[in-house]
This record gives C-alpha cells, sequence and structure tokens, in this order.
C-alpha cells in the first residue's frame, strides 16, 4: 500500500502546512498583533485536535469522550485568549 494513500500522511503534511503558517505567515509583519495571536492559538487548537483523533487514535472512541477531547484544545485555547484580552496593553 502506497504511503500517500494513509490518512495519517495527509494529517501529517496539514500539520507541517500549519506549523509554516503559524511560523512564516504570522510572525511577520504582514498581519496585526491581535491577528496573529488569536490565530495562532486557533491554528494551534486545530493542531491538537488533529493529533487527538489520528495519532491518538480517538477517532472511533465513544462519542462523549471524543466530544470531550475534541473540545478540550478549544475550550483551552478560548481561556487563554479570553485572559489575554482581559488584560490589555501592558505599559
Amino acid at each position: 500500500m502506497s504511503v500517500l494513500r494513509e490518512r495519517v500522511t495527509w494529517v501529517w503534511l496539514a500539520l507541517v502546512v500549519l506549523t509554516c503558517v503559524t511560523t512564516w505567515g504570522l510572525s511577520k509583519d504582514l498581519v496585526s498583533p491581535t491577528f496573529a495571536v488569536v490565530g495562532t492559538f486557533l491554528i494551534a487548537a486545530v493542531k491538537v485536535r488533529y493529533v487527538i483523533l489520528d495519532f491518538m487514535e480517538l477517532r472511533n472512541a465513544p462519542i462523549p469522550v471524543r466530544a470531550a477531547f475534541e473540545a478540550w484544545p478549544f475550550v483551552v485555547a478560548a481561556i487563554i485568549l479570553g485572559f489575554w484580552f482581559a488584560t490589555g496593553p501592558l505599559g
């Protein structure tokens, strides 16, 4: 079987592309700092979701377990971003 037919190969490639987007795309002065921070956290949450579903093999887990694990990265990102927005500018 070809490696390119495996789902995990495409997920790995997507993780690499998303890493490049956050490393080079959002770190330059192309976007505002707020957009870069929010984008980085959202992309990180998507990447964690991919790792949970495909590398930790929870894609076929029972619905309550899968829902809890899929919601976790987005809830954590929302809490961190909520605190970040609540603090306001420093200085």
